[in-house]
């Protein structure tokens, strides 16, 4: 049996891998051989898992062996495709089930966000190497625990998913910006202008049936209907089972407190984390944080923000997340017509501003306009086969896979999310005033007011929903001050019996 500390022993054994997976944990520190083959479990792949998938098989030193999803329709599709390939694989349903398969060596992550760090912590704690998608947490408290994980672990290799770690351009990139060419940086800007339109409002919610499935269709974006077989408790761990809100089983719970976390949650953490990136990776989260926004447009049973902005206070140069889901104008949901950013172009991005320039994703200009360099940005094609590359190697080939910085991301969009979670509807001079002194950030809201009114949306009757200049202790890392009872409140979420975080030590 595997040495645990005495003081960890009942907590683990009373975790989701526990009794049923004690007795099969592997060695923590197996080393994979160079010229041995990974064995690997993909779990969740109706969405990016998928991707997953087809970026594995073009690998060398890697062999899928197993597969788990809860939903046996989406199961089926990818088992029939591998098997086309000539590729069998085990099928699970619950992830702690796989987890503790001694057969595999390492797991990947593209499930729901709320069940991220719950299923990266069980693959931990059964000796796994763990690729893990962003939001690597669904808030800070867990996923300080996934931090820990890792360093308590560091002969298994924990990796996030945010791509643009791996890519060479990037970090071509972030050296210019470091070498001072065009001055000390001022404001740090990540942007999202993606269109989110409605997710519709059901007549009443859909329960699961007496076997604990909910099975049916569901509206799809594409068009056809959706056609869901899920085993409801493993679909809603670590959260007990509540009756489905929403017309689209999958991808639209992203807009859903309770599993989600918005856009600033979704595609946000990939722009917050170029963000910090660019002020040379803080290593403390910001002491203060502001955002607001509304959801504006329509009534439906989506909860989160579709247009945002954020406000991190680092020192010395701050942070912005513009995060806007509405259309140019005129309420007009075609495909491309969302705004861009200034004449960049840039709808999903970031831009960092200089003393004498600034670089906007691919491309660095001086203060007059005149393009200074480019940069071959990719996103990070080869992120997954760095991952079994520093399986192989026994530590990570590159310390920008150091899982710290997703994390670091994600608690980004956690801490403005609790900001305007808590926050009121004000008027637009009120936000003013909580701008005043911030030419950079008045000028975006302007913008970002105009783009409202250009969808007929009148925010001095739809009001903004301001929340309050938040204090963060970075060390301790919860709230300080006024409002700081009812942020740290919204940190503290739910583990149901049998899906309770495992100890890793």
């Amino acid at each position: 049996m595997q040495n645990i500390p005495h003081s960890n022993r009942r907590q683990f054994l009373g975790s989701a891998i526990g009794a049923a997976g004690l007795a099969a944990l592997p060695s923590w520190s197996n080393a994979i051989g160079a010229n041995e083959d990974v064995r690997i479990a993909v779990i969740g792949f109706n969405g990016r898992g998928a991707g997953h998938i087809d970026n594995l098989l073009k690998l060398k030193g890697v062999r899928i062996v197993a597969l788990c999803d809860v939903d046996q329709n989406v199961m089926d599709k990818h088992v029939a495709s591998l098997k086309k390939k000539n590729i069998e694989v085990k099928q699970y349903k619950d992830f702690r089930e796989c987890c503790a398969d001694k057969d595999i060596d390492a797991i990947t992550i593209a499930t729901p966000n709320f069940s991220h760090t719950l299923i990266a912590l069980t693959g931990m704690a059964n000796g796994k190497h763990v690729y893990v998608e962003k939001p690597v947490c669904h808030n800070p408290i867990e996923g300080r625990k996934l931090i820990e994980a890792g360093l308590a672990r560091p002969n298994q290799i924990l990796q996030h998913g945010m791509q643009r770690r791996s890519d060479l351009g990037w970090a071509a990139a972030m050296e210019f910006v470091k070498s001072g060419q065009i001055g000390k940086t001022t404001l740090s800007r990540a942007l999202n202008y993606k269109m989110r339109p409605t997710i519709g409002k059901v007549a009443s919610p859909v329960q699961p049936d007496a076997n604990g499935r909910i099975k049916g269709e569901f509206r799809d974006t594409g068009g056809k209907p959706q056609l869901v077989d899920v085993d409801y408790k493993l679909w809603s761990a670590p959260r007990s089972p509540q009756p489905v809100q929403r017309e689209q089983f999958h991808y639209d719970w992203h807009w859903q407190w309770r599993y989600g976390n918005g856009d600033i949650g979704n595609q946000g953490p990939h722009q917050l984390d170029v963000g910090r990136w660019a002020l040379g990776n803080p290593s403390l989260l910001p002491k203060r944080v502001m955002s607001f926004g509304g959801r504006w447009g329509y009534k439906d049973d989506g909860e989160t923000v579709n247009n945002q902005l954020a406000f991190y206070n680092y020192e010395p140069a701050p942070l912005l997340m513009d995060n806007r889901g509405m259309p140019r104008d005129s309420l007009k949901w075609t495909k491309g017509y969302e705004p861009v950013y200034k004449s960049t172009g840039i709808r999903i991005g970031n831009v960092i501003e200089c003393e004498g320039g600034y670089v906007a994703e691919t491309k660095a200009y001086d203060s007059a306009g005149k393009l200074m360099q480019k940069f071959e940005i990719l996103d990070g094609p080869d992120h997954m086969k760095n991952f079994i590359a520093s399986i192989h190697a026994g530590k990570r080939v590159n310390e920008n896979l150091d899982v710290v910085h997703g994390y670091h991301a994600a608690c980004l969009a956690h801490l403005a999310n609790y900001s305007y979670r808590v926050g009121k509807q004000v008027s637009n001079d009120e936000v003013k005033e909580r701008l005043s002194g911030n030419k950079e950030g008045l000028e975006t809201f302007a913008d970002f007011v105009d783009n409202l009114t250009k969808n007929t949306i009148d925010t001095n009757v739809d009001k903004i929903t301001a929340g309050p200049w938040l204090t963060f202790d970075p060390h301790t890392e919860k709230f300080t001050g006024e409002f700081a009872a009812e942020a740290n409140k919204l940190m503290e979420e739910e583990y149901a019996p049998g899906f309770e975080l495992p100890v890793v030590a």
